[in-house]
């Protein structure tokens, strides 16, 4: 395994980005920034033994500051939605800034996703960090968070996320990386599987109703492979508020701490194929309905709606606000730990 690091951009400040590559023996790769702790490239083979680069990515580091996609980062300290911008915690409301039409989304408009965090080569390892201040972005508490990434032999990244704090607080986090396995072009061809049986309903902002739907009978449902494309302009309600997938599943026989399977990920052109492992409860699917208009890619190629699909592996949206969700309160002497695992393959 081989790691190095190279100037990838400054910062509106000055600041140094630099761009951290792991390579194994193969000559499969990931790529690193400390913009957001993000992915910004994974390179792995198709069935011709081709590496190529299966993620969505822009060309200089400072492009991933702001963009609308939240392409490869982890959004913080929230991932996804907080209705109206508010939750109470302990008998205390707290409010958040409102980003998303009437709602808060991925911490804000300065949150994680567009910090520059702390990064070092721990090993055979790339490790991040960031220290939220207490009130950032309307949360309580100081809270210290580490995202650390190894890439294996067997093609397979793994990203674990730890988080303690000093006072009551609420916490969820994921990495938003997007996927066309094919490298480029439309991802409505590939192939999807969810391990989920029970889909979230939103309202037309995407914040849960607070039901958990069956997706047997509706186009939400992925638990049988099939194209991403296959109903996506289907008339039904969670596809017209989001253009597209833009939904949480909840992962089927997910227990905290225990690794699950949570999706498959397949495109028969080239023969790639992902899986994709999580500690975490649900996963959202997001078919990238508004890429069109996000920085250009790494050979100033222009992204368009639908290029890539994110898979992300988090807690439910707007859990402080939903009791009846698993819970995202993290308070002083505990610890917050999830894990994500993508595994590449051939078929």
């Amino acid at each position: 395994m081989e790691i190095t690091k190279e100037l990838f951009g400054k910062t509106a400040g000055g600041e140094d980005i630099f761009r951290y590559t792991i390579k194994n023996n193969s000559g499969a790769y990931v790529q690193l920034s400390p913009v957001g702790a993000g992915i910004v490239g994974i390179g792995v083979p198709d069935r011709e033994g081709k590496i190529e680069n299966v993620v969505l990515g822009y060309g200089k580091g400072e492009d991933y500051f702001a963009d609308g996609p939240c392409a490869g980062k982890i959004p913080g300290r929230y991932a996804n939605r907080i209705a109206k911008g508010k939750f109470t915690l302990d008998g205390k409301e707290y409010t958040l800034p409102v980003n998303n039409g009437p709602n808060h989304l991925h911490g804000g408009p300065d949150g994680f996703q567009n910090k520059l965090w702390e990064s070092r080569i721990e090993g055979e390892a790339v490790e991040f960090m960031y220290f939220s201040e207490d009130g950032e972005a309307g949360y309580p508490g100081n809270l210290k968070v580490v995202a650390h990434y190894e890439w294996s032999e067997e093609n397979e990244l793994k990203l674990t996320l730890t988080a303690e704090t000093d006072a009551p607080t609420v916490i969820n986090l994921t990495n938003h990386v997007y996927f066309n396995l094919r490298g480029s072009g439309s991802c409505l061809d590939h192939i999807l599987r969810l391990n989920a049986s029970e889909f979230l309903p939103t309202d037309e902002t995407l914040i849960p109703t607070g039901e958990v739907a069956p997706v047997a009978g509706t186009p939400m449902d992925f638990v049988i492979p099939k194209e991403i494309g296959e109903e996506i302009k289907a008339d039904f309600p969670a596809l017209n508020y989001g253009k597209g997938y833009d939904n949480c599943y909840l992962i089927d026989g997910a227990q905290p701490g225990q690794l699950s399977e949570a999706a498959e990920l397949y495109e028969d052109e080239s023969g790639r194929c992902l899986n994709v492992y999580t500690t975490q409860p649900a996963v959202q699917i997001y078919t990238g309905n508004w890429l069109s208009g996000c920085p250009e890619g790494r050979n100033g190629e222009k992204y368009e709606d639908y290029d890539a699909v994110a898979i992300e592996c988090q807690h439910c949206p707007d859990s402080p606000n939903r009791p009846e969700f698993p819970t995202t309160v993290l308070r002083p002497g505990e610890v917050f730990e999830e894990a994500i695992i993508w595994a590449f393959s051939v078929k």
